[in-house]
């Protein structure tokens, strides 16, 4: 038996043990998962179980699935309007502050409201600290739940302190060292901790090379610092270097899949994590790029309708009109990819910014270069003109050149601007790749028009 079915068959039997009121059972094989687990199943359930559920089970024991629930979750509204309003808010206190912060911002304010007034003092306070930061920032990303302590101590005291706190902390493998205002001076890892002798001073041993980031910097650069160290955890200070929280890897982890989310909806023109919602819903979030992108396409119908007397006595450019737009539409998407991932791994965006257009414009030339020629090659055997075959080689070298360039250099004006590189979608590309390559095409085939007409 693989370990799916093995899963699927303690669901039934939880499910089961929950319809038929086995309250002690189903207690016992509920909290022996894995609560990853747990929320798997809970979320499989319908309103009627859930309710069961919250009679069965403790705030706290609650908690702790809904920390490993994702908060974008579109049912998560849901399951808390479905719980006792004092249920829902201990819930809600017993959550690690940064979960708990992400499931209230899914709120309405009122709603918010109603549940901060309900929770306990202590839990009510940390979470409007957290909520009155940015979003998508460290700030909004960390959690206050962690242990510190100051460097005039022993590793006897010190560890007095981890001991009393680990329980509340949301990880202990990496220890920050504070002064007496608070400010950051130093961090150390359990292990260190673990192996010193316990009248050794903290300050002896703290390594006090800490990298943190600031509670203004963006999600994504944290991001990015946690991915190159390698770190379980990255403090987050005030601008005064005083220890206001930290980041844990599984919520880097969200960060990296939202942002990869966002960059796919980006370059797709449309919300990638839609795949859940009813038609009309999707349909009105894709109309009004693809309303936009229609009237682009129609500048490019007009730019065609102005070469009219043009195609009417060479028909045959009417033929490779597509061939040239889709080719230089690729080329652009591809480079618009690259940008995009160029911005977000490179921290150095002021050098690169001219390499990256050069880098994009040469390789442009040569991959067009190719194309043309194999294109002129084609359409000179299977037209019997060389002159013909030439002008859509040209044509389509200058358009892979144009369209590589402006899926370079778009992204990275729109990232230069403040704004998200990723909006510069591989729809957008295309379709103004396709109004440039027409103004290419038809100036290139204008020049050489007496040598194929009739063809």
């Amino acid at each position: 038996m693989d370990e799916t079915q093995e899963l699927e068959e303690r669901f039934a039997q939880l499910e089961e043990d929950l319809d038929k009121g086995n309250l002690q059972q189903f207690r016992e094989d509920f909290l022996e998962m894995h609560i990853y687990e747990q929320g798997q199943f809970y979320q499989s359930l319908n309103k009627k179980q859930r309710l069961r559920v919250y009679s069965y089970l403790s705030p706290k024991e609650l908690a702790d699935m809904f920390d490993v629930i994702e908060e974008d979750n579109e049912y998560m509204k849901d399951y808390l309007a479905e719980m006792r309003p004092s249920y829902a808010a201990e819930m809600l206190s017993e959550m690690y502050t940064d979960n708990a912060v992400d499931l209230l911002n899914t709120l309405s304010k009122k709603q918010m409201a109603k549940y901060l007034s309900l929770m306990t003092a202590e839990s009510s306070a940390e979470v409007k600290e957290l909520l009155h930061y940015e979003d998508d920032t460290a700030g909004s990303i960390m959690t206050t739940e962690f242990v510190s302590i100051v460097a005039n101590q022993t590793v006897r005291s010190a560890m007095y302190v981890l001991k009393s706190k680990a329980d509340f902390a949301e990880t202990i493998y990496y220890i920050y060292v504070v002064d007496q205002d608070g400010r950051l001076v130093g961090v150390i890892s359990l292990r260190d901790l673990i192996i010193s002798e316990d009248d050794t001073m903290i300050s002896d041993i703290m390594n006090e090379r800490v990298m943190s980031v600031h509670v203004g910097d963006d999600q994504e650069d944290v991001a990015q610092t946690v991915r190159d160290y390698d770190f379980l955890a990255l403090p987050v200070t005030d601008y005064d270097d005083r220890l206001l929280g930290i980041v844990t890897v599984d919520d880097i982890i969200d960060v990296i899949d939202d942002e990869a989310a966002s960059d796919y909806s980006g370059l797709a023109g449309v919300n990638v994590e839609e795949i859940s919602e009813n038609p009309i819903k999707a349909s009105g979030k894709r109309l009004p790029w693809l309303i936009t992108l229609l009237f682009l396409g129609m500048a490019t119908a007009t730019l065609i309708s102005h070469y009219e007397d043009l195609v009417s006595e060479a028909s045959i450019l009417a033929v490779f009109i597509s061939l040239i737009t889709g080719t230089a539409g690729n080329a652009g998407t591809q480079s618009l990819a690259v940008a995009v991932r160029r911005l977000t791994i490179n921290d150095d965006k002021a050098n690169s910014f001219f390499s990256t257009v050069i880098g994009e414009v040469l390789t442009g030339l040569v991959t067009g270069a190719i194309t043309g020629l194999t294109i002129f090659g084609i359409v000179a055997i299977w037209q019997g003109n060389p002159i013909l075959g030439f002008v859509i080689g040209m044509a389509m070298m200058c358009a892979i050149t144009v369209a590589n360039l402006a899926g370079s250099l778009i992204p990275m004006l729109m990232d230069k601007l403040g704004f998200d590189p990723a909006v510069a979608s591989g729809p957008f590309i295309t379709t103004l790749s396709d109004l440039t390559s027409v103004l290419i095409y038809f100036n290139i085939a204008s020049l050489f028009m007496s040598h194929f007409i009739g063809s």
